[in-house]
C-alpha cells in the first residue's frame, strides 16, 4: 500500500508530461509547412493559401469561403458546449463590428456539437455571421484542429497569416488582426 501511494505522483507527473509532450507535437505539426509529400490534397500552413470551405450554414444556406476573397477573414473552430468558445464570442462580435470598414468577415465552423443548440446559442448572442456545419469533421481534419476554440486569420488574398489555439484575447486579436488587414 504504501509503495502505490508514492509511486502515485510519480506515476502523475509522467502522465502530465506526456499530455504536455503531445500538446506541443501537435501545435508543431500544425504550424509546420506540408512538404509537399503527403498523399492528401490539402494541407494548411502558414503562407500558404487556406483550404476551401463550403458547406451548409446553421440557417440553411450555402457558403464558400472562395465568396470572401478580397477580405480579411477569421475562421473560428467552435462548439456551443466548449466554455472558452462562448466566452469568446462576444469578442468576435465586437471585433466584427470595430473592423466592419475594413472588411473583416468572421466565419464560425460548427465541430463536434449538434446544430440545435449552437442555433439556440447563436441567436441568443445576436451573432450575425455564418457557422458553417461540418458534420463529417472533414474540415476539422482539413484545418487540422486541435481544440476549440481554434481560430485562423487569412488575408485578402486566402493566405493564411496566423493560427490562435485556444480562446482569443483582444490584444491576440489585433496582432493577428494586423497581419491579415495589411495594417502590418
Amino acid at each position: 500500500m504504501r509503495l502505490d501511494r508514492r509511486r502515485r505522483p510519480i506515476i502523475l507527473a509522467l502522465a502530465l508530461a506526456l499530455a504536455a509532450t503531445l500538446s506541443v507535437l501537435s501545435v508543431v505539426a500544425l504550424t509546420r509547412p506540408s512538404t509537399g509529400t503527403t498523399t492528401e490534397p490539402t494541407q494548411i500552413a502558414k503562407g500558404q493559401p487556406a483550404p476551401s470551405i463550403a458547406g451548409m450554414t446553421l440557417d440553411g444556406a450555402a457558403f464558400d469561403l472562395a465568396d470572401l476573397r478580397g477580405r480579411p477573414v477569421v475562421i473560428n473552430f467552435w462548439g456551443p458546449t466548449c466554455v472558452p468558445c462562448r466566452e469568446e464570442f462576444p469578442l468576435l462580435k465586437a471585433k466584427l463590428t470595430e473592423h466592419a470598414a475594413d472588411g473583416l468577415a468572421v466565419v464560425g465552423i460548427l465541430t463536434d456539437d449538434a446544430a440545435d443548440p449552437a442555433r439556440t446559442f447563436v441567436a441568443d448572442e445576436g451573432a450575425t455571421w455564418p457557422t458553417v456545419i461540418d458534420p463529417g469533421g472533414a474540415l476539422k481534419k482539413a484545418y487540422r484542429v486541435v481544440g476549440r476554440p481554434q481560430s485562423y486569420f487569412i488575408d485578402s488574398a486566402g493566405i493564411l497569416r496566423s493560427i490562435q489555439i485556444g480562446e482569443v484575447r483582444d490584444a491576440d486579436f489585433e496582432r493577428q488582426f494586423g497581419l491579415i488587414s495589411g495594417g502590418s
